[in-house]
């Protein structure tokens, strides 16, 4: 192919419109027809329970093993014990071939080997156990910065109370007690380190689209607060 038509071709499939339902590495909408066969024995969304496998609400950054009251196999609360969290490439890896991935998992499933198919099923897993935290985009939320703050910034003084009536969107997805359930927790963070990483997502030096919203509609005595009200949470 010449160089012009090379060109143009490739620039075609840059330019090409993303399918509705589209995720950046698999289609939900066809994850979801694809998720029918995993419905026998697994469940998900607002109170779900374990069946013959485990529920997977927020199942992107939870250890091995931890859905609460599931009878899991040696093998699986053994990975857990060694602290391997489910990610990305942990979970696309396992549904490839389960039994291969973890030696003594009580998965049966024969394993998904078309890898357009595995993306789309994770796509929908992910679209309807962990939005809209974007996981696994949330992790760095949970990683330090050396992002530089304008000392007059870190010196203000929050106020809890405020931060408290401020912070019922960030509860949708951090929880109060500190546990994780797969986002992480910000429970007891030092101010400092909460309003470096607020402003972090606010400038845009952190890639992850609703931290970016949400830390962009706070002004520095608004992030201020809620970095006081969660540091009292941790003192409870």
């Amino acid at each position: 192919m010449d160089a012009p038509r090379y060109l143009a071709a490739l620039a075609a499939i840059l330019l090409a419109p993303i399918p509705v339902g589209a995720s950046e590495f698999g289609d939900v909408e066809r994850g979801a027809e694809f998720w029918k066969q995993c419905r026998t024995c697994h469940r998900i969304g607002p109170n779900a329970s374990n069946k013959v496998g485990p529920n997977l609400n927020f199942i992107f950054g939870r250890v091995f093993g931890a859905a609460e009251g599931y009878r899991y196999s040696k093998a699986m609360k053994a990975a857990g014990g060694e602290g391997r969290v489910w990610d990305l490439d942990q979970l696309d890896a396992y549904i490839t071939d389960p039994r291969s991935f973890l030696k003594g998992t009580k998965m049966t499933f024969r394993g998904i080997k078309d890898p357009q198919e595995r993306a789309d099923v994770l796509a929908w897993l992910r679209e309807n156990s962990d939005n809209p935290q974007d996981i696994p985009e949330a992790a760095p939320t949970a990683i330090g910065t050396d992002h530089s703050v304008d000392p007059e910034i870190l010196s203000i003084v929050g106020d809890p109370e405020y931060g408290e009536y401020l912070s019922s969107e960030c509860l949708t997805c951090h929880r109060a007690d500190g546990e994780t359930d797969g986002i992480p927790s910000v429970t007891g963070w030092p101010e400092e380190d909460f309003v470096i990483a607020m402003h972090a997502y606010k400038e845009k030096v952190r890639e992850h689209p609703v931290m970016q919203m949400m830390a962009g509609r706070l002004n520095n005595e608004e992030i201020a607060a809620v970095a006081s009200y969660f540091k009292a949470l941790g003192q409870e």
